[in-house]
């Protein structure tokens, strides 16, 4: 009898909670300074607010997450003072 072949994982992850943390701290491999680690950020907010988002990133021809980067980027520009 043949075992199932094994599953395809998405993405490896260390095997230790500090090796994870750590993980964020890995040199840039081929990208950009800002491109190299990004996190995921979750906000709530009305479908009506979300609608009005995607009308204009589409007219801007960009997409909802690069408009909201820039825009956060703008609102809170980064500065010396703001790296530990």
């Amino acid at each position: 009898m043949t075992r199932p072949p094994a599953k395809a994982r998405f993405a490896s992850r260390p095997g230790d909670p500090d090796g994870w943390i750590r993980a964020a701290d890995a040199p840039p491999t081929g990208k950009g300074a800002g491109e190299a680690f990004t996190a995921r950020l979750t906000i709530d907010i009305t479908p009506e607010l979300r609608g009005r988002i995607k009308v204009a990133a589409f007219r801007r021809g960009i997409t909802v997450a690069v408009m909201l980067r820039g825009l956060l980027d703008r609102e809170f520009p980064s500065s010396e003072g703001d790296q530990p």
